[in-house]
């Protein structure tokens, strides 16, 4: 069995791709993982506030109505909407960056909405005693997603690899 000098390096064979390997941008990377851990850092911290029983009660609570139900479902599946699109970042996907966005202003408004009295308040809403107090704790909570973002759309790494791509 003779081995070749093309065909392979040590023991690994060469790859006969004619792409050119993806080169992430850090900040793009950065992006993906904290939108990841962003979410993943939620999760765990609704289970350990609420326990098991009150993750029960909370989803007994949210599916009384068909509203209600609607809602909750639209919000689990924008969480898995937003790691979808992390994953989708790394490989370069435009439109994923987009969707996220678009996932960010659908969330904000339903907080936003929420809190002030519109749609189901009890559920989703942030506490406050006045508008200005309720938007500046929105504004604290998603601050996180809003740096994403700015990581996302400012750099001109970021933008230059997603157009490229």
């Amino acid at each position: 069995m003779a081995f070749t000098e093309e065909n392979t390096v040590g023991f690994f064979k060469k790859s006969a791709s004619s792409h050119a390997r993806l080169n992430v941008p850090a900040l793009v990377q950065v992006a993906a993982l904290a939108i990841i851990m962003i979410r993943g850092l939620d999760l765990l911290m609704i289970f350990n506030t609420l326990g098991v029983p009150g993750i029960v009660e909370f989803i007994h609570r949210s599916v009384q109505t068909w509203n209600l139900t609607l809602v909750f479902l639209g919000s689990l599946v924008l969480v898995f909407v937003e790691i979808y699109c992390a994953f989708s970042l790394v490989k370069g996907r435009n439109w994923a960056r987009w969707v996220y966005l678009l996932t960010q202003v659908i969330a904000t408004g339903y907080l936003w909405a929420a809190s002030l009295g519109y749609g189901y308040p009890e559920l989703f809403s942030i506490a406050g005693e006045s508008k200005r107090e309720i938007l500046r704790t929105l504004v604290m909570q998603k601050l996180p997603d809003m740096l994403v973002l700015l990581l996302l759309f400012i750099p001109p790494a970021s933008r230059r690899f997603f157009r490229l791509q």
